[in-house]
């Protein structure tokens, strides 16, 4: 019998156990816990979290808000990450919880580039070409 896995190749229960994680995170981010000067008055996104197949570990992609200064807020995550995987524990039920690796998401950026490239002239161009 098969497992049953998405398009990315992830299982469901990967993808479940990350949701978990993500939404874990923005509460212990909202509530405002971690002291780093990097973190003082910035609201944090984060916008998904994989975890590796044996759930040993996991990459967490974030963003600050407005996309600021995102490489300090990412260095001082990965420099929090212990005290946020023990703040986690309590709001996560697992048998192991894996360890956090925090980095920014540029997918943003990239969606921003194809827009740009969607209504570049040239491409409008070949718009009103094919009409």
């Amino acid at each position: 019998m098969s497992r049953s896995h998405n398009e990315s190749g992830a299982s469901h229960r990967l993808l479940r156990v990350g949701e978990n994680i993500r939404h874990a995170l923005s509460e212990i981010f909202v509530r405002g816990d971690i002291r780093d000067p990097s973190l003082d008055g910035v609201s944090v996104t984060v916008t998904e979290v994989r975890c590796s197949p044996d759930l040993h570990h996991a990459t967490v992609f974030v963003m600050p808000l407005g996309g600021a200064h995102a490489g300090d807020v990412v260095d001082g995550l990965n420099r929090c990450s212990k005290y946020i995987r023990g703040r986690l524990s309590h709001m996560v039920r697992m048998k192991y919880l894996p360890e956090l690796k925090f980095t920014g998401d540029s997918s943003f950026g990239e969606a921003d580039h194809i827009e740009q490239l969607l209504h570049s002239p040239h491409v409008a161009q070949d718009l009103i070409k094919g009409d």
